[in-house]
């Protein structure tokens, strides 16, 4: 190989930046992290990091994950595990100026998990909270306690939010993604409040179990019934085999 100056090229560096959803209390909820260093100290953020010289990109972001929320990226195709995510690549985010340390690419990826608890801050983060999706999109695009005044989110990561949040509310129209905000055996009534919670809409009960239980593949019958929702008994479902939905939920206009 002919001779390499690789301090010939600028340097940069590369981070992950995690979109973690849950639904909590029938509410989407993104985590974010409250910086403890500079730049932005004291703003909120997404949950992230640098990547290692030793690691690949998705053992970096399964690495944040565990560290951020206790979540273990899970694989499809092994059986489900109580503490596992849904972990996806969502897109690349580089453009100059993004972060005033130097230049820094990040690759940020999607996490889905069921209801989550209280969340532990890590790294540099003094602390960490469940806020809702409608919270951070509202006016100012951003959010602050009672006592502060709502700012937005560090870096470019109101962005990386939206286009988080709105690859899981199209993904969930033609595929089964919708089933990892649900723990392993869910009813239909559970798996609609999903639906209504990222869409941010309110559905037809019968008209959505007609539809979830007439496509192929989606789901199974698990054999058993809870009343964890009150009233009577509910039919319990888990996650089937299909990953694409045929025909798909389409959202409603809204």
């Amino acid at each position: 190989m002919p001779r390499y100056d690789p301090s010939t090229f600028p340097p940069f560096a590369v981070t992950v930046d995690l979109v973690v959803l849950t639904v909590r209390r029938h509410a989407l909820c993104a985590l974010v992290v409250r910086r403890g260093e500079s730049p932005f100290q004291g703003r909120w953020a997404l949950p992230g990091g640098f990547v290692r010289t030793d690691e690949d990109l998705d053992a970096a972001a399964a690495r944040e994950l565990v560290e951020e929320t206790g979540l273990c990226a899970h694989d499809p195709s092994a059986p489900a595990v109580g503490n596992g995510a849904h972990l996806e690549q969502l897109a690349t985010y580089g453009a100059p100026g993004r972060d005033p340390r130097m230049r820094v690419v990040s690759v940020a990826h999607l996490a889905l998990a069921p209801d989550l608890p209280a969340p532990r801050a890590g790294g540099d983060a003094n602390s960490a909270r469940w806020a809702s999706v409608e919270d951070l999109f509202g006016p100012g695009g951003g959010f602050g306690r009672e006592d502060e005044q709502a700012a937005s989110l560090a870096f470019d990561h109101a962005r990386i939010l939206e286009d988080g949040v709105e690859r899981a509310r199209s993904k969930i129209e033609y595929s089964s993604l919708a089933t990892a905000f649900c723990p392993p055996e869910f009813t239909v009534g559970e798996l609609r409040r999903v639906y209504e919670a990222v869409w941010g809409v309110v559905l037809d009960p019968r008209n959505f179990h007609r539809k979830v239980t007439g496509t192929p593949g989606f789901l199974v019958p698990s054999g058993g019934t809870t009343t964890r929702q009150g009233g009577r008994p509910a039919q319990l479902f888990r996650a089937g085999a299909a990953t694409v939905l045929n025909p798909p939920m389409l959202r409603p206009d809204v």
